[in-house]
């Protein structure tokens, strides 16, 4: 059966935040695995994405993941956090390098640690947490090749990461080729595909130009003159999600990470019709 997990980002204002936890609240009954708190660039929501775990441990049954960066941290700093995290009752933290507030090359603060790499050694090394990585199926933009990027995978679960969630794809194949190259290099943790279900799709563009996702052109061509046709893109937009959450059951994926925005009806949608996820009572009876 395939696991599914969520992700959440820490909200801004009244309104999402109400919006925010309206959404947990349809995608609770489907029993995720857990559910991943996103980590702004520079630590910049620190505080916003502990209140939101903490709340989601004692308001939900869901499992939260804490995201962690080292940029613009020392190293005792951001061992604080981790700390901080393990009083509140966080055993799951999504370590990554992050971004640097001006969103430009990455430099690690003078007494931080150097990167991805040392971050999951020092949380593994303190133990009491499974710890999660990212993984570039098209490579990293900062990186010179994605032999390099899965080089850098293997370091981070040498260093003690226990599994790999991929950043969003567009074009199916290319998470079949990424999990063909990263067991041919010998990597056995789970790889989990980064799945985007989104009805705006010159957001989705901008993002995927940020983090180096190719936009294929038939996915452009479906979206073309729909801009303020917001019906017809939410039905383009699930078949477009299932087709792909399909077509990697079908090749053999255990597991399915779900980038949500914080909205839930599609991606509730997605998993309602290939039938993931079920009813949290029923899962615990069980």
């Amino acid at each position: 059966m395939t696991s599914i997990s969520f992700e959440f980002f820490p909200p801004k204002s009244i309104e999402a935040e109400e919006k925010l936890w309206r959404s947990v609240e349809r995608l609770e009954p489907l029993a995720p695995d857990f559910v991943s708190v996103t980590y702004g660039a520079g630590g910049s929501t620190r505080d916003r994405t502990h209140a939101c775990v903490r709340r989601l441990i004692d308001e939900t049954g869901l499992q939260p993941a804490a995201h962690l960066t080292c940029v613009a941290a020392s190293r005792a700093e951001v061992d604080g956090v981790v700390e901080s995290y393990a009083e509140a009752g966080i055993s799951h933290i999504v370590a990554l390098r992050g971004d640097m507030p001006d969103m430009g090359g990455f430099e690690p603060h003078a007494e931080g640690y150097e990167g991805s790499v040392e971050l999951v050694q020092a949380i593994s090394a303190r133990g009491g947490f499974d710890i999660t990585v990212s993984a570039y199926p098209e490579k990293h933009p900062e990186s010179c090749s994605l032999e390099d990027d899965i080089d850098l995978l293997k370091s981070k679960i040498d260093a003690g990461a226990t599994r790999a969630i991929t950043q969003f794809v567009f074009d199916t194949p290319v998470h079949l080729r990424f999990r063909d190259a990263v067991a041919a290099a010998g990597i056995s943790i789970p790889i989990i595909p980064g799945i985007m279900p989104t009805t705006n799709f010159a957001g989705a563009r901008r993002m995927a130009a940020a983090c180096g996702t190719a936009v294929p052109d038939w996915l452009s061509a479906a979206y073309e003159g729909l801009d303020d046709d917001l019906e017809t893109r939410q039905h383009i937009a699930a078949s477009i999600a299932t087709n792909q959450c399909r077509t990697l059951i079908n090749e053999g994926f255990e597991y399915l990470h779900f980038y949500t925005l914080n909205q839930a009806d599609l991606t509730f949608a997605v998993c309602r019709i290939l039938g993931l996820g079920g009813n949290r009572q029923e899962s615990d009876v069980g």
